[in-house]
Formats: structure tokens, sequence, C-alpha cells
């Protein structure tokens, strides 16, 4: 009976499993099951306590082991599913935004993520007529002509928790930019602020940090593969091109083949062409090359306009996919 007892289930029992003897402190090292008064009770009884320690200590390794498999397959099961749009739809033609940065602007005055069709689309006043001065497509605040206005309506931004406008200023901090000093501790602050509260590219950067040793950080790579994950469940497409190279340069190809399809599928036309090499190489199936080519052609039905193609061939930096 004593050798069945837990000491995790059962705190209070120090009865000696050799002697019975109360006040027993000395617990067996491998199972923690059962105690003793010193090592040589310990000792005497080892020959009976031997067979039931090993089958405890084995059950428990099971148990452990599955307890892992679990939390793998957990994982992999939120690692692994549709992620959510990373920036929803426009707010003003309410299509798909596109996943590249030319593909859509950020605004300073009412804190919007506008794609570039609406941007450079013309603007009108009430009575019809084309606006001349340089408005927000959104909120019609005129836009600030200095980077201090700039940067003034961005710290409002960021004083009313908005995750891309903390995102922003931790970049200022990170290359020196906009009026601030180059301070890596602040801009890795910024970004663990704004990848807290949803903003996914933050993580990518804190991730990016870690693989590269940039930043003033050592590398850490499991680091990095832990931020890239909570990028890529958010629905980034760069560091999820980052797991399908790794789990790739790991022997894991099929692993890596669900990373670069999800990327595709959210615009990553960097994974669509990783696909593309490895089917000519004979390292991916045809299967695996023309689903890639079906989940690239969706995501540009949700994405594609008329406006978004006109603000594209005007402008390099209005192309969108």
């Amino acid at each position: 009976m004593l050798q069945n007892m837990s000491t995790e289930d059962n705190k209070d029992v120090s009865i000696c499993a050799n002697c019975g003897k109360d006040n027993a402190t000395n617990i067996c090292n491998k199972c923690k099951m059962v105690k003793y008064c010193n090592a040589a009770c310990k000792k005497k009884h080892r020959s009976k306590h031997k067979k039931a320690c090993e089958e405890h200590v084995r059950l428990a390794a099971e148990k452990h082991n599955e307890e892992l498999r679990n939390a793998a397959e957990l994982h992999d099961k939120e690692l692994f599913k549709s992620p959510p749009s990373l920036y929803g739809d426009c707010p003003i033609c309410f299509l798909k935004l596109p996943s590249i940065t030319t593909g859509w602007r950020y605004q300073t005055c009412c804190g919007k993520v506008i794609c570039s069709g609406c941007v450079y689309a013309p603007l009108y006043d009430d009575k019809g007529n084309e606006v001349d001065n340089k408005k927000c497509p959104f909120c019609r605040v005129v836009t600030p002509k200095s980077e201090e206005g700039m940067v003034e309506r961005l710290n409002k931004r960021v004083e009313a928790s908005d995750a891309k406008a903390m995102y922003t200023l931790g970049c200022y901090y990170r290359d020196g930019l906009g009026g601030y000093p180059q301070d890596y501790k602040k801009a890795l602050e910024l970004f663990h602020q704004a990848g807290d509260i949803g903003y996914a590219k933050a993580y990518c950067s804190i991730g990016y940090a870690y693989d590269t040793g940039r930043r003033g950080l050592e590398v850490d790579k499991k680091k990095a593969n832990y931020y890239y994950e909570l990028a890529a469940m958010k629905g980034s497409a760069e560091p999820r091109y980052n797991l399908g190279n790794r789990e790739r340069l790991a022997g894991n190809s099929e692993r890596a083949m669900k990373h670069y399809k999800i990327a595709v599928r959210i615009g990553d036309s960097l994974s669509l062409k990783t696909i593309k090499k490895l089917y000519t190489d004979g390292d991916a199936t045809k299967d695996d090359y023309t689903k890639a080519l079906q989940l690239y052609q969706a995501y540009l039905g949700e994405i594609k306009s008329k406006q978004r193609d006109e603000a594209a061939a005007a402008r390099e930096d209005y192309r969108y996919y």
C-alpha cells in the first residue's frame, strides 16, 4: 500500500516504507512515490520497491510522451489552419486588402488601411467637384505637409492603442527615422506591444531580430521560430515562407509544402516561385504545383479590381500583387 502512495497526491504521508516509522522525509529519487527515514532504510527497501518504482517511472514517461504528442498535435492544428486575413477589407471599396505593402496605405489620421486603388482614385466633394488638395480618402482630413505633422499624428494613434501605429513608431526607433534616435530596445518594446494587440508583422520583426542577431539581440533560432509562428498564425505571409524554408532544410518536405501553400493562399508570390522550382527540380509533385497555382488564382480573384489595376499601371509603388 505504501509503495502505491504518491507523495504528490498525499503530501501529508510521512511513514517510512521500510520500517513504518513516522516523520519520514527521504523521498525515492526516481518515482517520488514513497518516503524513508534515511538513506539506510531506502537501501534496505530497494529490492522490494525496485519493480514498482520502475513500473511507475515507465508509466509516467509514457503519460508524459502522450501529453507531448497531444500538445504537438494541437499546436500543429493551430499552426496549419487557414489564417485570418492580415489586413481585412478596404473600408472604401470593401475588397480584400492585398498582402504586399505597396498595395495599401496606412492613414495616421483615422487609423484606416486603404487599398492603393482607393488612395489613387480622385476625391470629389459633395457637389461632385474633384478635390485638388490631398486628403484622406476615408475621413477627408488633409494630409500633413511636413514629417513633423505625420509624426504628431502617428503618436496620437499610438496613444489610442493602434497596433499599426505602434509598429510604425517601432520602425522609426529601429532605423533612427522621423527625428527619433536609433534605439533597438525601445523598438522591440513597441513591436511586442503591437504584436500582443494583433499586428502580425510586429512578431515577424521580432523573429527576424532573433534569427539574425540584429537589433541588439543574440541569435536564438528557437525564439525566432516561436515569433515566426505567432506571426504566421495571425496571417502574415513572410514568416510563413520562412517557416517553410526551415522545415525544408530540416528535411521535413511535407510540413514545408504546407507552409508554402498557406503562404501562397494569402498572396505570397515567392512561395509560389519556390514550389515551382521544387517541382522543376523534381522535389515536388505536379499536384503540388497545380494546387499552388489554384490557390494563388483564388487570392487574385479576391483582390483584383479595375481601380487597383489603374493605380498599379500609373505608379510602381501602387503595385498590389
